[in-house]
């Protein structure tokens, strides 16, 4: 997980832990990832695996219990003098991060519109409000480029929609409006943080074409936080499995879906709904991600794991080398340890959506 020379954003050994009534629960355990210009990278996992509390301590939006134990979330960026930057966001101070990156470089999309947006302001403004802090230009200008936005983020009859309260606009449109706010600075990362889940399957498909459209229209760099596998084989370009406060599976696409390597992936994958398998119930993971009050001293997933090893519940696995871009934390891939195969059903079915995939293509 060497970090690459062209990153322009690079998480290295995140670790954060909060204070809670019953204790201290270690969420963050040492998360290293890192992402290049134009790239999407996924992080999957199950509620509470630690997706989205990675991607807000690169944002400055930790809750006031949080404690940074340690680790650095360097960010490469041009600043308006043309000169390139490179900063650790975790040691800026919080004002200056919200004055010089937030928006204006790094932007996010959160999951409920509702709950990104003020009620009390119409959407045209709110999507200003961006633009007049960040550039600092005036109303007329401003106005111009909220109307531009609109009409991006695919919302027909801008002029009109513009002096709309979110209220009166569906969730797929409160959406739209979400993204343009989070685009009204022309950041160069954008963070999605589910953002499709409480919308319906035909508006998702929509949502995502658009933001993968003004990706490459902006040349943006792309974050997606989802348990949403689906999601992750249209979007992705490398993927990153986080469980229990760690990521323990990194590769591209292909290799994920179709040469997954931890047991914890097998399952991900194997939960997804199947129209043509002969089972008639759909698999869950057994068992529940461990209590982080009391960390495990092994292998996090190794009592839901069907194939743990006995060092499982005695030592946490480091990274094993699969391909240059497929890396996975699992004592299966030690060379002394016995060979086993991914679930013969999850074989098919990964054969199964390969060949739907290039025939489509």
């Amino acid at each position: 997980m060497s970090e690459s020379t062209k990153a322009i954003l690079a998480v290295k050994n995140l670790d954060i832990s909060f204070r809670t009534n019953a204790g201290v629960v270690h969420a963050i355990r040492g998360v290293t990832f890192d992402m290049e210009k134009g790239e999407t990278v996924a992080i999957v996992g199950e509620s509470g695996s630690g997706k989205s509390v990675s991607c807000k301590a690169i944002m400055g939006l930790l809750d006031s219990n949080a404690i940074v134990n340690s680790g650095e979330i360097w960010y490469t960026y041009t600043d308006e003098n043309g000169q390139t930057q490179k900063v650790d966001l975790l040691k800026m101070p919080i004002k200056q991060l919200r004055q010089k990156i937030n928006g204006q470089h790094i932007a996010m999309v959160f999951q409920d519109p509702m709950t990104s947006l003020d009620p009390t302001m119409p959407i045209g403004k709110q999507i200003m409000e961006g633009i007049l802090l960040h550039k600092k230009t005036t109303k007329e200008a401003a106005r111009a480029r909220a109307l531009e936005l609109l009409q991006l983020v695919g919302i027909t009859d801008a002029e009109k929609r513009f002096k709309n309260y979110p209220h009166q606009l569906s969730g797929g449109m409160r959406q739209r409006v979400v993204i343009a706010i989070a685009l009204a600075a022309d950041p160069d990362v954008l963070i999605c943080d589910e953002p499709t889940t409480a919308l319906d399957v035909t508006i998702q498909a929509k949502i995502l074409e658009l933001i993968k459209d003004i990706q490459q229209k902006m040349g943006l760099s792309v974050i997606y936080i989802t348990h949403d596998l689906g999601v992750v084989a249209k979007v992705a370009d490398y993927v990153d499995v986080m469980y229990a406060g760690k990521i323990i599976e990194v590769g591209n696409v292909n290799e994920i879906f179709y040469d997954p390597k931890h047991p914890y992936t097998w399952g991900l994958l194997s939960a997804m709904p199947d129209l043509e398998t002969d089972d008639d119930r759909l698999y869950s993971i057994p068992g529940s991600p461990p209590n982080l009050l009391h960390e495990p001293p092994g292998d996090a997933f190794a009592d839901r794991n069907p194939f743990a090893l006995a060092i499982d519940k005695k030592a946490a696995p480091p990274f094993f080398r699969v391909s240059p871009t497929h890396i996975a934390a699992t004592w299966l891939l030690h060379p002394d340890a016995p060979k086993i195969e991914m679930p013969k059903e999850l074989q098919l079915r990964l054969e199964r959506a390969r060949k739907e995939v290039e025939k489509y293509l």
